[in-house]
């Protein structure tokens, strides 16, 4: 057991927290916590917070004191640390200023776009995934800022998100909703269509050779692919976080075509910028979680 425990120093709510992790698995984690009694609600991305009442219980129970630098350090090195990048919960304030800068005479539909990604059957499909494909549209556009059908594409590609449909009704009910709320907010018949076909595109992620804004959208979408390994098992974990309720042999049957329709696109990554930046680790990390879904 490889469990690690701060010194209960960080306040909130009238009494000081520790920090409760694990440097092998989550999987650990929670178990650890479950037998100690832990509520699930303490758990924030890779941690446990625990208050200072029940620090040496936690000791006592196998849980290693370390100090806050060694138990960040250790964390980091384990690839379960979750960057500031993907925490949901930290994304409130500069994802609305993003839309606030798009659109700011808006701002009721920026709140209720931010309520559907926030979302509780959401694992992956989250703020995080929501902020790593706008960051990837503007590390991706060449020449400067992305039109703002891609950028608001971007914000409705998984507005609706069931997990459980037909495949590419998630996406035609998001294309839907975007023409929808976007008709409403006074944008002209051909900037609405542009965002819907965009939203529909991430279905296959297959645009046309000369479709740049398809090109930019898919790539964005699929930027997760091509993140350093310990990124890719975290976002696979959440992929089947997000599927909790399908049996495992089910699942990992679903999960490898899904793996094989990827790899078998040609090309995977369609802008020059996406295809230096991750497509030798996208595929890397997709022919590896194969290996690990097959018997």
């Amino acid at each position: 057991m490889a469990i690690l425990i701060d010194s209960p120093i960080w306040p909130a709510h009238g009494t000081v927290f520790a920090h409760l992790v694990s440097t092998t698995s989550l999987a650990e984690l929670h178990g650890f916590a479950a037998a100690a009694g832990i509520p699930e609600r303490a758990f924030d991305e890779d941690h446990y917070d625990v208050p200072e009442r029940r620090h040496a219980e936690l000791v006592g129970l196998g849980a290693l004191e370390v100090t806050g630098r060694d138990l960040a350090r250790k964390l980091i090195a384990s690839g379960l640390r979750v960057p500031a990048r993907e925490r949901a919960k930290a994304l409130d304030r500069p994802l609305r200023q993003r839309w606030s800068r798009l659109m700011p005479a808006h701002e009721d539909l920026g709140r209720e776009l931010l309520d559907r990604w926030s979302e509780p059957h959401r694992r992956y499909h989250t703020r995080a995934h929501l902020f790593a494909v706008l960051t990837a549209l503007e590390t991706i556009a060449d020449g400067g800022a992305p039109p703002r059908a891609v950028v608001l594409a971007a914000w409705f590609h998984d507005a609706v998100y069931s997990a459980g449909g037909p495949p590419g009704q998630d996406e035609e009910d998001s294309a839907r909703l975007a023409e929808h709320r976007l008709s409403a907010a006074g944008l002209g018949d051909a900037e609405v269509g542009e965002v819907g076909r965009l939203v529909r595109l991430t279905a296959a992620h297959a645009p046309d050779a000369h479709d740049v804004a398809g090109q930019l959208v898919c790539d964005a979408d699929l930027e997760v692919l091509g993140r350093d390994p310990h990124g890719y098992r975290r976002y696979a974990a959440r992929v089947r976080e997000e599927y909790s309720v399908v049996p495992e042999e089910a699942f990992r049957a679903g999960r490898a075509a899904v793996l094989e329709q990827l790899l078998g696109l040609d090309p995977l990554f369609h802008t020059r910028a996406a295809r230096q930046l991750w497509l030798a680790r996208a595929r890397e990390n997709m022919a590896a979680e194969l290996a690990r879904l097959r018997p």
